[in-house]
């Protein structure tokens, strides 16, 4: 079978199922953005150091958008490449709000040539200042490679899923893809697993009781004992 994933489930106290892909979550993946990252265009860039910002972010909600607003209007011209670009959000053809593109990749993107470094000019201003990234960022961003699933059967008990964000959550887009993280090898080069590594955006997906319900799980069993992610089978 292709892309094999072992998943851990149990209810909270309110009687809600929780299933967890516990093979990501134990896996070491970690992002290499600008580390050979090879981003997400249609073929090998991993020179011009975009990772998955060639595009721009739509937001989740109004709230995802006024909050990233507030977050910008913190930033220098030492975090922001573009901050004088005379335009931030755009909308895309199905009328919904996004961080503009300039210059081929997200409004927020530093490019390799910027004084002040490559990369997310909220994420790098957010760690400048000792706050989380993730507090910061559109919803989008900060989740990857996270993806949070819920659905209510007949009986109203929810199944809130949490797994990997795959190629195919893109849509069609997505098949257009030269490279994506989680597929590949050279991505899973981290000492901590994912659920140590990515704690506070778990924990902000899912709640603190069922995060410390899967590290119990996970640390009594052994990161070891849980069937490997198929992209490590690569090496």
């Amino acid at each position: 079978m292709d892309d094999l994933h072992e998943w851990v489930s149990f209810r909270d106290d309110e009687g809600d199922v929780y299933l967890l892909d516990a093979t990501f979550l134990t896996s070491n993946w970690t992002c290499i953005f600008g580390a050979g990252c090879s981003g997400v265009l249609s073929k090998p860039t991993p020179a011009l150091e975009q990772g998955c910002c060639s595009h721009g972010a739509h937001f989740s909600d109004q709230d995802d958008h006024d909050r990233v607003m507030a977050a910008s209007s913190r930033l220098t011209a030492e975090d922001w490449q573009h901050i004088d670009s005379p335009v931030v959000i755009d909308v895309d053809a199905d009328g919904d709000q996004m961080t503009a593109v300039v210059d081929d990749g997200c409004v927020f993107l530093n490019r390799p040539d910027f004084a002040g470094g490559a990369g997310c000019a909220l994420h790098r201003a957010a760690l400048r200042v000792g706050e989380r990234p993730l507090d910061w960022k559109p919803d989008v961003c900060w989740q990857l490679p996270l993806r949070l699933d819920a659905h209510e059967d007949d009986n109203g008990v929810t199944t809130t899923m949490l797994r990997e964000w795959k190629r195919h959550d893109w849509g069609v887009g997505g098949q257009e893809f030269h490279w994506w993280c989680t597929e590949d090898h050279q991505a899973f080069v981290e000492r901590e697993p994912v659920y140590v590594t990515l704690r506070d955006e778990i924990t902000e997906l899912v709640g603190d009781e069922v995060y410390e319900a899967f590290v119990e799980h996970a640390s009594g069993r052994g990161v070891a004992a849980f069937l490997p992610h198929p992209a490590v089978d690569q090496i």
